[in-house]
């Protein structure tokens, strides 16, 4: 078995507390959350500082993204061959050291590489912390609630990015931005060598690199076409060629996983678990979800209605609260309910909230054409999303509860990424269908509308999946 045997980790793990664990656990996702929107509001400042160009600039973001989700699937894998404490610690040193590289940056080209540095440490944490919930947490409600309070922490992550990037960019600096994931990471690495036990197994799989190299390349291609995509075009050879370099190396990677490697990074046997599988396709079209409710809601208050950035970010923060809040509350229903009921409901959500959203305008008031929806859509993530991260890993076989993180967060990134370009195409579509008229705020508001009917549809698909979701409760 690999170094990391399931059964193993429950016990060792058990030297720790339990609210300990989990803690560190919630702390390592909302830093990894934070880092994607906290860097967003000190763009303009680090674009004066070191003399970025526009292209340039979007890389500060891309990076990041382009690694955190193109390494997840190895970083998963990873998790199972060496140890929950050994990666969780690596991934925290790697992130936390190219904060310091970043928030030292003298020039573009630092900043940059810095940023893909921390997308790697994030790729390493994100499928170590599911791992940690998998492993220690064994009883059903206990469980649910762990995973209730760790999707909560990467909610409140993301709503205080915003926040706390304005603010520090404002008081200090931007570099403070990065800086201050030092402190943060240091204490997390002290409190994961006190929480979680070490150990050494009496014999230790070898990674598999084909597979390592040719899944970490296709998607990195992939989504890197697709960024290409908003910007050049689907017909561009910017999307074309590395998308489909990327799609070509995800089918040697199939290849390889099946007939050739004899200790596969991801092992196709995994996908013939029914949960799982319901679970990945639900969280790739959940992506989807994710964008057009924080960035696209967003763009509509600004462009469309005419709010200032800080009264977009406000606006947008009944809604985070009552994701949290939900997101705690299904964690108690998730035992005694069973997943497909709440994912059910959570879809019902989303075609409501995203279909009354999508019959505002212009001129549409803040509490009955906005907050009502995005309510009503918050309650429907809160939900559906730790439901369904719970009911990926819950059948993980012993030694892949890393692999099962890895894949549960690579298919949220990646139908993030794809909806972005896919979203962004159909609204700049719609926006141009009348020439005398686009870009005017009437204009982007039914560039918007469209995006968000597209989003109930993809509520609607997601109910779809859910009746393939097996009718056992998790744990």
């Amino acid at each position: 078995m690999t170094s990391t045997s399931t059964a193993t980790q429950r016990a060792t793990l058990r030297a720790g507390s339990s609210w300990m664990v989990l803690a560190l656990a919630s702390a390592c996702q909302f830093m990894v959350i934070l880092d994607v929107s906290i860097v967003n509001v000190a763009l303009p400042s680090v674009q004066r500082d070191l003399g970025f160009t526009a292209t340039g600039l979007a890389w500060v973001v891309n990076g990041y993204v382009l690694t955190f989700a193109g390494f997840m699937l190895l970083g998963g894998r990873t998790v199972d061959l060496f140890g929950l404490r050994r990666m969780l610690v690596a991934g925290l040193f790697l992130f936390s050291a190219a904060s310091v590289v970043g928030g030292l940056a003298p020039a573009p080209e630092v900043l940059v590489g810095a940023r893909v540095a921390q997308g790697v440490g994030a790729a390493m944490l994100a499928p170590a912390t599911l791992a940690v919930i998998n492993t220690y947490f064994t009883e059903p409600q206990a469980r649910a609630r762990a995973f209730g309070a760790w999707s909560a922490s990467g909610g409140v992550g993301g709503m205080a990015g915003a926040l706390a990037g304005g603010v520090i960019t404002t008081g200090l600096s931007w570099r403070w931005v990065f800086l201050i994931n030092v402190p943060v990471g240091a204490m997390l690495i002290v409190q994961a060598m006190m929480s979680l036990v070490g150990r050494r197994a009496s014999r230790r799989e070898s990674l598999d690199l084909g597979g390592a190299v040719t899944g970490t390349a296709g998607l990195a291609a992939l989504i890197y076409g697709i960024m290409q995509s908003a910007v050049h075009g689907w017909m561009s050879v910017r999307f074309l060629g590395p998308a489909v370099a990327g799609l070509l190396l995800l089918v040697v990677f199939a290849v390889v996983e099946a007939r050739v490697a004899t200790q596969p990074m991801v092992p196709l046997r995994l996908f013939t678990i029914r949960a799982v599988a319901a679970s990945n396709v639900m969280l790739l079209l959940f992506g989807g979800i994710a964008i057009a409710m924080w960035y696209f809601t967003s763009l509509f208050m600004q462009n469309a209605l005419g709010y200032s950035a800080l009264e977009a970010g406000l606006g947008q923060t009944p809604a985070a609260v009552t994701f949290v809040a939900i997101a705690r509350l299904s964690a108690n229903l998730l035992p005694r309910t069973g997943a497909r009921p709440l994912v059910l409901a959570g879809s019902v959500c989303f075609v409501a909230g995203f279909g009354w959203l999508g019959q505002a305008h212009t001129d549409s008031d803040y509490v009955t054409s906005v907050l009502g929806p995005t309510l009503l859509i918050a309650v429907g993530i809160g939900l559906t999303f730790p439901t369904l991260m719970a009911a990926a890993t819950a059948d993980a076989p012993e030694g892949d509860a890393g692999i099962i993180g890895g894949l549960a967060n690579t298919a949220s990134q990646v139908g993030g990424s794809v909806a972005l370009a896919v979203l962004a195409t159909a609204a700049s579509a719609k926006v141009g269908t009348d020439a005398a008229d686009a870009g005017t705020p009437a204009a982007l508001a039914a560039g918007y509308d469209l995006v968000f009917l597209m989003a109930a549809g993809i509520g609607l698909a997601i109910a779809i999946v859910s009746l393939l979701l097996p009718r056992h409760r998790p744990g």
